[in-house]
């Protein structure tokens, strides 16, 4: 889920208490607000104890001051979710601990991690649906073994063109009779441009889909739009424009960036047609003109000789 080795700097600018379970309890709110994704929250506590040997007496003591844990006994740190401890730390002055005071210690502290959960919970209960938009991330996309070559392209250029277009980091690998496509970026815009590319290249046209296209090449008959990565499709002048167009002059420039609809997938050849007119508003009062029939003419036939 996070292939990611994660280091947590914590600055402490004045302290009374345990600075180390202050670390625990901002930290793990500073993960689930970066949408790192923990199972659950972990606070901390530290207790202490002060005794008197000769007497037998002692008392526990929750969340321990500078000065508790100068003069007392025991400094014990516990941290743990609501299901139980995740870790301890425990440094005593005295000779040992028996079972009874251990075992109350532990059930003191959590009563007190319980309590500064829930005041935690109050902030942000679980991690964000997604990382903050400058975090490192990765995903990994699982695509046919067949379609391998095409995410890389000739001799490399394609997966060479990705790295250097969106900055992010592309690993290719066949596993078994797979192939998987491991995508490392330093932010959401970089990722999010590396894997659209990568599913670009290997997702199937569909018919009736919308696309947002990029014009290669213009003819006097329309022009090919590359509205996948790798797929380019006609877009017949008659398909532009509700309104008859005589010629391409002034009406798209390569390069620029068109929506079209797919309309169909030629059976034979595989090739696409594409429209812009469907996704216009039809002007009032449009009537699609009536084509004569094939071979057909307006002019009276003439009498033989």
């Amino acid at each position: 889920q996070n292939p990611y080795t994660i280091r947590i700097v914590s600055d402490i600018l004045e302290s009374n208490g345990s600075s180390s379970m202050a670390t625990v309890c901002a930290g793990s709110l500073a993960m689930m607000d970066a949408g790192i994704p923990i199972k659950s929250g972990v606070s901390g506590i530290a207790m202490g104890m002060i005794s008197d040997p000769e007497t037998g007496k002692y008392a526990i003591l929750s969340d321990i001051l500078g000065d508790e844990d100068h003069l007392g006994d025991m400094d014990f740190k516990v941290t743990g979710t609501s299901e139980g401890i995740t870790a301890c730390q425990m440094d005593i002055k005295v000779d040992g601990l028996s079972f009874e005071v251990l075992q109350e210690a532990l059930m003191q502290a959590k009563e007190g991690r319980a309590h500064i959960l829930n005041e935690m919970n109050k902030t942000i209960l679980e991690p964000r649906d997604d990382l903050k938009p400058h975090s490192p991330r990765s995903v990994v996309i699982e695509i046919p073994k067949e379609l391998i070559g095409a995410v890389i392209g000739p001799g490399g250029k394609i997966v060479q063109e990705m790295q250097k277009d969106t900055g992010a980091t592309v690993v290719i690998e066949e596993v078994e009779d797979k192939g998987l496509v491991s995508i490392f970026a330093s932010n959401s815009e970089s990722m999010n441009a590396a894997t659209k590319m990568v599913k670009d290249i290997i997702a199937e046209p569909e018919v009736g889909e919308v696309y947002t296209g990029k014009v290669k090449t213009i003819t006097t008959f329309g022009a090919f739009v590359e509205f996948m990565k790798g797929k380019e499709g006609l877009l017949h002048i008659s398909e532009i424009s509700w309104e008859r167009l005589e010629s391409m002059e002034g009406v798209l420039e390569e390069g620029e960036e068109v929506k079209v609809k797919l309309t169909e997938i030629d059976k034979r050849s595989g090739k696409f047609r594409l429209s812009r007119k469907v996704l216009l508003p039809k002007p009032e009062g449009y009537k699609e003109k009536e084509r004569s029939p094939r071979g057909g003419n307006n002019k009276r036939n003439r009498p033989k000789n």
